[in-house]
């Protein structure tokens, strides 16, 4: 992979200086891989893409280039590290500015025990000196701007109605900006680290929009140069407008991975400061997207080839099912996407435009495409 540093890239919107908003997709683990970022990457030029989360010691022991490795066409496109120990996440950061990473962020908001196991993720938030030296370290290793991904407070902490449960997640996100972090991300609802699965931390514990927008105000009087971005429960274009003066940006969830056609919008929601909340999803449009999803799963293909690796169609079509939500004969597109006979049998760069052909006629003789060389 030929590397490109943050600073051979001027026009990135993490190194412009403007003061646009940001738009991001969250981190979700066995989610936003590779082959998810790039067609993600397909509705939306402006977005900046997370990966899925990867620890410490999958970097320093595993395989770097499976874990780190992706296509060009995702910049700005940050790795998500988990990690507590200081050295180990410095060697990590060198390892992302190798390979070229806009950006470098914490994770100190995941719930799941088997986090905790690692003692990281939110209930790092417990340790906001370890995090700040965590920061620190990884601000001393590389130029690449550091983030922090945190949740409003743990357990059955109240920040809405308890000053010292808001000072604590206050006091947490100085600890971090002091420590060299430009931007943290709040998750607006606590992590119940005892009791609740994943799952269930994503939805029952109550989302506090307005204590992150206080959070960020009171933030920002000491570090104004951070940037506080709201995640949690954000469904709709038109809900992220709705809180667009409250904060320096967004991260959505599942509800960009599961209904991606909203990051058609998303452009244009950046560029009119959070007017144009909607977007149009035409028959041009579509066929662009198919277009240029065909030309990504054939570079996968010569990829694969290249390295003897195993090419299966369906680590792309896996992340799309969502694309045709709410049009006439979606359910028949998904099915053909999830076939795992029919994807098996793709095994050639035509086959490969043929599959797609094939599954957009599902949905009638509008979401017919025509591929140069096809």
């Amino acid at each position: 992979m030929t590397e490109i540093r943050q600073s051979e890239r001027p026009d990135s919107p993490v190194n412009t200086g403007l003061q646009k908003k940001r738009l991001a997709v969250a981190p979700m683990m066995e989610w936003t891989d590779r082959h998810c970022r790039s067609f993600h990457r397909t509705l939306t030029k402006d977005a900046v893409l997370y990966t899925e989360m990867v620890t410490t010691g999958a970097l320093i022991h595993g395989d770097v280039p499976r874990h780190l490795d992706y296509s060009q066409d995702q910049h700005p496109v940050v790795l998500q590290l988990g990690g507590s120990e200081p050295s180990d996440l410095a060697k990590a950061a060198e390892l992302a500015q190798q390979w070229g990473y806009d950006e470098i962020d914490l994770n100190c908001g995941c719930p799941s025990e088997r986090v905790q196991r690692g003692a990281f993720g939110a209930c790092l938030m417990a340790e906001p000196k370890l995090v700040a030296d965590c920061v620190k370290a990884m601000k001393s290793a590389v130029d690449t701007p550091i983030t922090v991904k945190h949740r409003l407070g743990l357990d059955s902490m109240d920040a809405a109605n308890s000053e010292a449960d808001y000072q604590f997640a206050l006091n947490f996100i100085l600890a971090v900006a002091d420590a060299g972090a430009s931007q943290v991300t709040i998750h607006a609802r606590n992590a119940v680290l005892k009791g609740l699965s994943p799952k269930e931390n994503r939805s029952k514990p109550p989302l506090r929009y307005e204590v992150a927008a206080k959070l960020r105000l009171d933030a920002q009087k000491q570090f104004p140069n951070l940037k506080v971005l709201l995640n949690g429960g954000l469904e709709s274009n038109e809900q992220i407008a709705g809180h667009w003066d409250d904060f320096d940006g967004f991260m959505v969830g599942r509800a960009a991975y599961h209904f991606p056609a909203m990051l058609l919008g998303w452009d244009d929601l950046i560029a009119t400061d959070g007017e144009a909340a909607g977007y149009l999803f035409s028959e041009t449009e579509w066929h662009r997207i198919q277009i240029a999803l065909v030309k990504q799963v054939q570079a996968w293909y010569d990829e694969c080839r290249s390295k003897d690796k195993p090419f299966y169609i369906g680590a792309f079509t896996r992340h799309i099912l969502g694309l045709a939500h709410g049009r006439a004969g979606s359910r028949y597109w998904r099915q053909r996407l999830s076939d795992h006979h029919a994807l098996a049998k793709v095994q050639s760069k035509a086959a490969i435009v043929d599959f797609f052909i094939d599954a957009s006629l599902t949905l009638g003789d509008w979401a017919a495409f025509e591929f140069e060389g096809a």
